[in-house]
């Protein structure tokens, strides 16, 4: 048996409130790596109980299951070590479970599949001090999932502790503690972009929770939870319906759950609980429909199917929830509760479910089970559309121009290939624009994307994307109209609040701009860009201090260089500067034109921005899809130059 760390908690003897108790769970291998974390945790406050304090005649297992089962949050200390260890795995189970998971990694190790729906918190370069931005988030993470507020540090270690601003929890944390953690992290004026409160939910309007896997294997979870999804996206396309997104219904467990809390949450009536159990080659599926504001189950309904059938099983159970919540499906125009592009070849599905759950952490391993499901089924056209778009992404990042134009042949040979087969599937029109977006080629890119949106007026990622190029064209009345359907399907996804940030920062509305990138912030604290939005809002009311802060803060490091470029020239001379630049172009090279563009001519080098703007057009920089209303590019506007290239790249004026 591995000495994998466990905690339990006593009070210690204090007046007042007995601490938060913590179970820190770690691999014995990485005893060296967590004791650092288990010291700075007991400064804070916490009763921490670790494997190192067991003493002779304990009883460890049950020590270990008392300890756990009654601690108040749950701190899983992922690494490579970790990541192999059963005794991590099952520990982190029953804490994600009890809903007190707060996961970091001690060494930049993704967390194994079933775990990565959750925001991880990088301890990989913790300085190791309680002030240090990383540890701030632990302790937001830990007072979300107790439901209580962070413990008053010691005397002699307040000032240390003390944040910069109000900690902001992670989307784990967040969607854990309820909307008021939020509030507190972001700002009551956040929550103005969701429904008002009291408002009542459409009786029609449904979340689907993340289904429980029970079959005993902690790897299958992606299977049990990427049917949930399937489920998710099949009802969406029933207009009659109002489906929460995967990203809001995702953070909520259905074991030990609120319904009616949850319910409230996501602005939704209904609630769908499910269960997966694999035995042998027999699945069975079982589901509650609960009312979510009584918290009693409308019914409860079991499928015993082969694993063969088990597609077929969930179309029935799609049927049967609408059948539920609307008095007739006529005007539905033959909905059938199958959705377009997807497939009855089980092994196919479990590749395509796997691929998604690697996508966004591991492109290639995400291409690889993406490519798996179409050697199974060829016509499976959600599995193409995925790849298209995985090979974009790579082609977009990727820093040989051979290799990238190869990748996006490809991709754009798989996006039509999709359509072709699935022609009423948003997702293929989403990738094909995409593609063609990622080109410039924005004319041709428009009539995908306003198929998909048509499509996928149930979809609240492909809203937000279809949002982003309406603002990128200068269609603002479209990109608003998108983006509030889409924060009302999934109001907890940070994805979607970082894409209201881009289209009101695009459109001059400062600070709607300002309200949704700290909303993007409150729910993962890790996001891309959202810093980076904030910066430049401070840019534009001339705030240069709080610009570079929100810069330094920018995860995205190209972006954040542009930013501390424009921002260290106007606070600290040119000097300054020049070396942000430096270390722009050194790092990144042509990959990074468009930022030297934004950089020159915030800096008032007309002449020298015009000139790595042409550049950049013969680049193709995809950066170039901000150029029509992108703010640091103003200097440049009434250059004809500037106008020449906006017309040469099929856009035009919209001042």
């Amino acid at each position: 048996m591995s000495g994998d760390g466990v905690m339990t908690g006593n009070d210690g003897g204090r007046d007042g409130p007995a601490p938060l108790r913590l179970f820190i769970s770690y691999s014995r291998g990485d005893q060296a790596a967590a004791l650092p974390v288990i010291k700075a945790l007991e400064q804070q406050g916490y009763s921490v109980w670790w494997d190192g304090l067991l003493v002779g005649g304990d009883n460890f297992l049950p020590t270990t299951q008392a300890a756990l089962e009654n601690a108040d949050a749950v701190v899983v200390l992922w690494s490579k070590v970790a990541v192999d260890s059963h005794w991590v795995r099952d520990e982190a189970t029953v804490a994600r479970d009890r809903r007190r998971l707060v996961p970091l990694t001690i060494d930049g190790s993704l967390p194994p599949l079933g775990f990565r729906q959750f925001q991880v918190i990088d301890l990989s370069g913790w300085s190791g001090k309680a002030d240090a931005p990383e540890f701030r988030r632990i302790i937001s993470g830990i007072a979300a999932v107790a439901g209580a507020a962070p413990p008053a540090a010691p005397l002699a270690t307040a000032a240390l502790a003390a944040p910069a601003s109000p900690p902001r929890p992670n989307r784990r944390a967040v969607l854990a503690g309820g909307l008021g953690v939020v509030a507190a992290g972001a700002g009551a004026a956040a929550w103005r972009w969701l429904r008002p409160a009291g408002a009542a939910a459409s009786q029609n309007s449904i979340a689907v929770l993340p289904f429980r896997n029970l079959s005993g294997n902690a790897a299958q979870d992606y299977f049990a939870e990427g049917l949930a999804e399937e489920l998710r996206t099949t009802l969406s396309l029933n207009r009659q319906l109002l489906v929460s997104g995967a990203a809001s219904a995702g953070g909520f467990r259905a074991a030990d759950a609120d319904t009616r809390r949850i319910a409230t949450a996501l602005g939704v009536s209904n609630l769908l609980l499910g269960t997966v159990r694999q035995t042998g080659d027999r699945v069975r599926i079982t589901a509650r429909l609960v009312d979510g504001s009584t918290g009693l189950d409308r019914w409860a309904k079991s499928f015993d199917q082969q694993m063969a059938d088990v597609l077929a099983a969930q179309a029935r159970l799609a049927t049967t929830v609408a059948d539920s919540l609307i008095s007739s499906l006529e005007e539905d125009n033959g909905w059938s509760g199958q959705r377009p592009g997807g497939t009855s070849d089980t092994g196919a599905f479990d590749a395509y479910v796997k691929g998604q759950a690697l996508y966004g952490s591991d492109y290639p391993a995400a291409l690889k089970a993406f490519d798996a499901a179409i050697a199974r089924d060829g016509r499976y056209g959600a599995a193409l559309a995925a790849r298209a778009r995985t090979l974009g992404v790579m082609a977009n990042i990727e820093a040989s121009p051979a290799r990238a134009a190869t990748r996006r042949r490809d991709a754009m040979a798989t996006a039509r290939h999709a359509i072709e087969i699935a022609p009423t599937m948003a997702e293929g029109h989403a990738a094909l624009g995409f593609l063609l977006l990622s080109q410039l080629e924005f004319e041709a890119a428009r009539g995908p994307y306003q198929k998909s949106f048509e499509l996928g007026l149930g979809n609240a990622p492909i809203l937000a994307s279809y949002a982003e190029f309406s603002a990128y064209t200068g269609d603002f009345g479209h990109a608003d109209a998108a983006i509030e359907r889409s924060v009302k399907l999934d109001p907890l996804n940070p994805a979607i609040f970082r894409s209201a940030g881009v289209v009101a920062l695009l459109a001059r509305r400062l600070e709607a701009a300002r309200t949704a990138a700290q909303t993007a912030l409150s729910l993962n604290p890790r996001i891309r860009v959202a810093h980076h939005t904030l910066g430049d809002v401070a840019l534009l009311a001339g705030d240069y201090a709080t610009a570079r802060a929100q810069f330094a803060e920018e995860p995205d490091r190209l972006t954040q260089l542009r930013g501390l470029a424009i921002a260290d020239a106007k606070l600290r001379g040119p000097a300054a500067g020049d070396a942000q630049m430096a270390s722009l172009v050194r790092e990144f090279g042509d990959g990074g034109l468009y930022q030297q563009v934004q950089v020159l001519a915030q800096w008032g080098q007309i002449e020298a921005a015009l000139a790595a703007l042409d550049r950049a057009v013969v680049a193709r920089d995809s950066g170039l899809v901000l150029a029509l209303k992108d703010p640091m590019l103003d200097p440049l506007r009434q250059q004809p130059r500037f106008q020449a290239v906006l017309a040469g790249l099929g856009l035009t004026r919209a001042d």
